[in-house]
């Protein structure tokens, strides 16, 4: 398949947008009779947004599990239907060829009762969420991805309004994220949106389960429930966890045993030494993901900094982002190493130069912050780097690869890679020579 998305054959068929459009949807229509319409045994929720979809989706199935709910789940990160788990290894959130239906199918003849679902924009684009009756879906937060995919932002931001318009047409229940900036957008177009059912439903990081126990569960539910970074998450999944009927009691059981999500602000430890792994790939992500782990004095350690691995994906991907993405780790870090990440079949040499123009930029505006500024385009290098220059008490965090098991080169080539694994390595190192 990889080759065929390269090939000229596929340039021809993408060049017109209509004949692509219908192989998609007649795709989905094929999957749903084949599979005899399985989500109608099913409540199907799906979850959209730029981050947050999968560490959300996780959160409501802790929950559901936690009130004996049997549960089916498709996301980035794996495939889940019943007490079967496996990693998603499709390379797709939203695989497509039927994939949905007969996950659908697989969760019905297991006698699931929800199947929680990653909606992405260019699945939407690709019809892979028709023909499935979706209960509910959730908008986490919109902010710009995918731009060069889908031509702007606002293409971008209508496929999302897509998804949920299906959902509210069906009769489907949509919950918005209240702290969002896209929220007025998107409650008065679903509002108004002809033949909908529903009225959108909201939420907010400091949404009424977060209120009455938000504080207990920052005291101690550990890293994961540490920051306010994935108190949107909590707000969403227990507002839905409460329509069901769920109690609260069940609710903060379940999220006070959340483990986190791999690769999702997973932090490291090893004595006085912590690392952060996180899939952060966008400015707006990058902010958020430094922000909660910008570690602050204390007597112990009165001058704490925040050491970055950093790098972008290539294969053309958004390439606006990379000097964004730079000019943000000079405002929150004291230390950058500049590294490889997904080149793809770009030279990688020229993303981390552009990453870098970013970080300069920012600095030269900024003449009186001190950074220092490196650059090791061997991943695992670059993370032993970054922890020889830390001391007990400072935060080495890498985005942009959490849980992914490869670094993806040019020809389809690809380095098998683990990024906690690394990180562990690395500490230990670090540990020895303390």
């Amino acid at each position: 398949m990889a080759n065929f998305k390269k090939s000229q054959a596929a340039k021809l068929f993408y060049a017109f947008p209509g004949v692509a459009s219908a192989y998609h949807f007649l795709w989905a229509w094929a999957g749903s009779e084949r599979y005899r319409h399985p989500s109608n045994k099913l409540i199907v929720i799906g979850v959209t947004g730029t981050k947050g979809k999968t560490t959300t989706l996780e959160l409501l199935n802790a929950i559901l599990e936690a009130a004996d709910k049997r549960t089916a789940l498709l996301s980035s990160l794996r495939v889940k239907v019943a007490g079967k788990s496996e990693k998603n290894r499709t390379g797709n959130s939203m695989p497509g060829r039927a994939f949905i239906q007969k996950f659908l199918r697989r969760a019905a003849d297991a006698a699931c009762e929800y199947a929680l679902i990653e909606v992405t924009s260019q699945g939407v684009v690709m019809h892979r969420h028709r023909f499935v009756h979706w209960n509910i879906g959730v908008l986490t937060n919109l902010h710009p991805e995918h731009i060069e995919a889908h031509g702007s932002y606002e293409n971008y931001r209508a496929a999302k309004l897509s998804f949920l318009w299906y959902v509210v047409w069906q009769g489907g229940r949509v919950f918005l994220n209240r702290d969002d900036k896209e929220y007025p957008f998107f409650m008065q177009a679903l509002t108004a949106a002809r033949g909908a059912k529903s009225a959108p439903a909201h939420y907010e990081k400091e949404d009424e389960f977060v209120k009455n126990f938000g504080p207990r569960l920052r005291a101690t539910g550990g890293s994961f429930l540490a920051s306010d970074f994935n108190m949107e998450h909590v707000a969403v999944a227990a507002a839905i966890a409460r329509t069901f009927g769920i109690d609260d009691a069940t609710i903060e059981r379940a999220i006070l045993g959340f483990p986190g999500v791999p690769g999702r602000m997973e932090f490291v430890r090893a004595g006085s030494y912590i690392g952060v792994v996180d899939y952060a790939h966008t400015p707006d992500s990058l902010e958020a993901a430094y922000r909660a782990v910008k570690p602050v004095p204390a007597a112990a350690h009165p001058h704490p900094r925040l050491i970055a691995v950093l790098g972008a994906a290539g294969g053309g991907r958004d390439k606006w982002k990379r000097p964004a993405m730079g000019a943000i780790a000079a405002k929150w870090c004291d230390e950058i190493v500049l590294t490889d990440e997904d080149p793809y079949d770009e030279d990688p040499e020229k993303i981390v130069d552009e990453v870098e123009k970013g970080v300069r930029e920012a600095l030269a505006h900024d003449p009186e912050k001190l950074v220092r500024v490196h650059r090791n385009m061997d991943r695992k290098a670059a993370i032993r780097e970054a922890f020889a220059y830390a001391r007990p008490g400072d935060v080495v965090i890498g985005t942009g690869k959490g849980s992914e098991e490869w670094i993806h080169r040019a020809g389809g080539a690809k380095d098998p890679w683990n990024e906690r694994e690394e990180f562990e390595a690395a500490m230990a190192e670090r540990m020895r020579r303390a």
